[in-house]
C-alpha cells in the first residue's frame, strides 16, 4: 500500500472527533469487490466476525478463526482507499489475557494494514483495552448484545429491558471509554439505553439495533443488500433485494447453457490466419 493511499484514509483521531457531529456511516465488508463498492460512501468498513455466518454459513460467530479474519481483512484493505478499516478479534483470540490479545491484535494490524481492531466486552475487558491502546493498538469496543457471548446470554436477546441489565450495559460502555477505546458499538439494546450511553460517554457510539441518537450506525452489508432472503432482523432496512436478482440471473444462465444459446458467437474466439495449420 502506498503512502498516498494511507494518507487518504479517515484516521482514528478524525473518527473520534466526530462525537456529536455528522453521523458516522459504517457497513461490513468481507471481500475486495464489495469493499471497492462501499468505500466511497462509508466512514468505516468493518470486517466483522459475522463473516462466519454470512460467508461460511456457520451457526454463530464462535467458529471464526484469527486466520479467517486476517485473510478477509487483507481483502478489504486492498479494495478500499478512504474508509477506516476495523477488524474484529474473533472469539478465543483475546479473552485469555492482555498479552494474548496484544499478540492477536498486532498480527491483525501488521498483516492486513487495517487501522483498528474491535473486541467485545465491557468492564471485564477494560484492562485489556487499556493494555492494547497503551501499546499503539486502536480499539473499538462492543457492548450490549455481544454475539460471542450468546451461550452466556441465552441467545440473541435484546439488552436493557430491565434496570439491572441496563445499569450493567451502561457501566460497560463507560468502562470501555475510560480504558481508551476510540469508539464503541452498541448492539441490540433498547433505544432509551443506547441514547443514555451516547450522552454519557465521550467517544462515538455506533448503533446496531440501538437508537438513531447514536453517533453512527452499522449494518451487515448482506442484510442491507437483501442477499439473505429468509430472514430480516427487526433493526435492518433492506435498500435493495439482490437475492432474487441473483437467483434469476443464475436461472437464466442455466437455461441458456442447456439450450446451447450461451456462449454465442460474440463470446467465442476465432482463429487468426497465423494460427491456421496449413
Amino acid at each position: 500500500m502506498s503512502a498516498q493511499t494511507v494518507s487518504k484514509r479517515i484516521t482514528v483521531p478524525q473518527l473520534r472527533a466526530r462525537k456529536g457531529g455528522v453521523p458516522i456511516v459504517s457497513l461490513t465488508a468481507y471481500t475486495t469487490p464489495i469493499a471497492r463498492l462501499l468505500d466511497p460512501h462509508v466512514d468505516i468498513l468493518m470486517v466483522g466476525d459475522s463473516l462466519g455466518m454470512v460467508v461460511y454459513g456457520l451457526g454463530s460467530t464462535l467458529g471464526v478463526t484469527l486466520e479467517m479474519m486476517i485473510n478477509h481483512g487483507q481483502a478489504v484493505v486492498r479494495g478500499s482507499q478512504r474508509a477506516l478499516v476495523v477488524i474484529d478479534l474473533p472469539f478465543g483470540s483475546y479473552q485469555e489475557s492482555p498479552e494474548v490479545a496484544f499478540r492477536a491484535a498486532a498480527r491483525v494490524l501488521a498483516e492486513t494494514g487495517a487501522q483498528a481492531v474491535k473486541l467485545e466486552g465491557g468492564a471485564e475487558m477494560a484492562a485489556t483495552i487499556a493494555f492494547l491502546t497503551q501499546r499503539g493498538v486502536p480499539v473499538m469496543g462492543h457492548v450490549g448484545l455481544t454475539p460471542q457471548s450468546i451461550n452466556t446470554l441465552g441467545g440473541f436477546r435484546t439488552q436493557g429491558r430491565d434496570d439491572a441489565t441496563a445499569r450493567r450495559v451502561l457501566a460497560d460502555a463507560g468502562a470501555v471509554a475510560d480504558a481508551g477505546a476510540f469508539s464503541v458499538v452498541v448492539e441490540g439494546t433498547v433505544e432509551a439505553l443506547a441514547t443514555e450511553i451516547t450522552a454519557s460517554i465521550a467517544i462515538p457510539t455506533i448503533g446496531i439495533g440501538a437508537s438513531p441518537n447514536c453517533d453512527g450506525q452499522v449494518l451487515v452489508s448482506d442484510d442491507v443488500l437483501g442477499v439473505f432472503a429468509d430472514f430480516t432482523p427487526k433493526f435492518v432496512k433492506r435498500y435493495v433485494e439482490l437475492g432474487p436478482l441473483i437467483s434469476e440471473a443464475a436461472a437464466t444462465y442455466s437455461a441458456e447453457v442447456r439450450a446451447r444459446t450461451f456462449p454465442g458467437p460474440e463470446h467465442c474466439f476465432g482463429m487468426s490466419q497465423r494460427s491456421v495449420v496449413s
